[in-house]
């Protein structure tokens, strides 16, 4: 409690200063080295202007101890030497990704970053990613946390206004979508990605910091850039997200899906990118006593599930895109079939109506719409 209390005084600190200053770009802090060059003949009210650069033990000061804060240096605890390399997890500046728009850049280490981006080291120290480069699972140790994914940034650190010197993730960046993607794609490859090039988000020119958030812990799973993957889907879709409001949906506002149970984000051979190859594989992955064989088969539900059911939301119950017999009528006419039973004629009149057609539909006959296996089921009857 009193570490958590500590570092939330310290955080608040910090943001303070910044409020004042207008952020890390205007922080000017008075540094002992400074001071000693300046002239004996300075007078008392100009002994203490502020250096125009940030050392390392100013920053130390404004930062709590975590693995990517200078001011881990301050404190000698499990995480104090973060940025140490040790012979498990070297430097290996070989591994770090070009810069197209850079090309002559060196890497510069995570040290240096972060001497800069205070707060963005604060929240990455709590990343996943960090993670990876501290345990040694990334392809190089903890001083290439930052490069790896931002490429070198010596060019970047000398002229940090010019766009375009660091791979930066963000539309309004000078970066171009491929070298973002392609970056990230150079360590998540495979798997659930292999379909990525030539799907529909990568040709609409998403890019991977559209859906994910690799900074923060923003989501429970997934590093989304949202508190959950069905608002990360709603963010662009928000016309299938209309359509869960309906009377007859499937769960996903209750929480017992979700929209990658059906859909693979990153890419499929299909076009709605579904998970599997069809949309009656992927209906039927639940909806298994619907899958068949039958011995009786209805020729539209083996075609698409889609031909009857809306596969979001609908307006009419189990999610049928029309009110029955209205949507059986669309396959079965008037020929050798008796549609017309349910006509106002047949009702005769609102005060005396045929109880024989009351309150049914095709249904209520021919239950097993989907298939059976019953002898007698030629018509779907049990």
């Amino acid at each position: 409690m009193r570490t958590r209390r500590a570092t939330g005084v310290m955080a608040l600190s910090l943001a303070a200063l910044l409020a004042v200053t207008g952020g890390l770009g205007g922080v000017l802090l008075w540094s002992p080295g400074a001071h000693a060059q300046q002239s004996a003949g300075d007078s008392a009210d100009t002994s203490h202007q502020p250096s125009s650069r940030l050392s390392e033990s100013d920053i130390a000061r404004m930062l709590p101890s975590t693995d990517m804060g200078a001011g881990a240096s301050m404190h000698h605890d499990m995480h104090a030497h973060a940025f140490d390399d040790g012979p498990a997890t070297p430097f290996d500046a070989a591994s770090i990704p070009p810069n197209p728009l850079a090309p002559s850049a060196d890497a510069i280490g995570a040290k240096s970053c972060v001497a800069c981006h205070a707060l963005e080291g604060i929240q990455a120290s709590h990343s996943l990613h960090v993670a990876s480069f501290r345990a040694g699972s990334a392809r190089s140790g903890p001083q290439a946390a930052c490069e790896s994914c931002h490429g070198p940034g010596s060019e970047h650190a000398k002229n940090p206004a010019a766009p375009g010197l660091i791979i930066a993730y963000t539309h309004d960046a000078k970066t171009p979508i491929e070298t973002q993607t392609r970056t990230c794609l150079s360590c998540h490859v495979g798997g659930a990605r292999q379909h990525w090039i030539g799907s529909v988000h990568q040709e609409r020119g998403l890019s991977c910091t559209d859906c994910h958030n690799p900074m923060t812990r923003q989501s429970a799973e997934g590093v989304l850039a949202n508190d959950s993957i069905n608002q990360v889907c709603a963010s662009c879709h928000q016309d299938v997200r209309a359509q869960f409001n309906r009377r007859s949906h499937m769960p996903l506002p209750e929480g017992q899906i979700s929209c990658v149970d059906c859909h693979n984000p990153h890419g499929s051979i299909t076009a709605p990118l579904l998970k599997t190859d069809t949309v009656n594989e992927t209906c039927t992955t639940c909806h298994a006593e619907k899958r068949g064989p039958f011995l009786f088969e209805h020729a539209p539900v083996g075609e698409n599930c889609l031909n009857c059911h809306a596969p979001h939301g609908s307006n009419q119950e189990s999610l049928l895109v029309l009110p029955v017999p209205m949507l059986c009528q669309q396959c079965h006419t008037n020929s050798d079939h008796p549609n017309d039973l349910l006509t106002r004629q047949n009702l005769r009149n609102g005060l005396a109506p045929d109880e024989r057609v009351m309150g049914r539909s095709c249904l209520s006959c021919h239950s097993n719409i989907h298939g059976s296996n019953n002898p007698s089921g030629a018509k779907f009857h049990q």
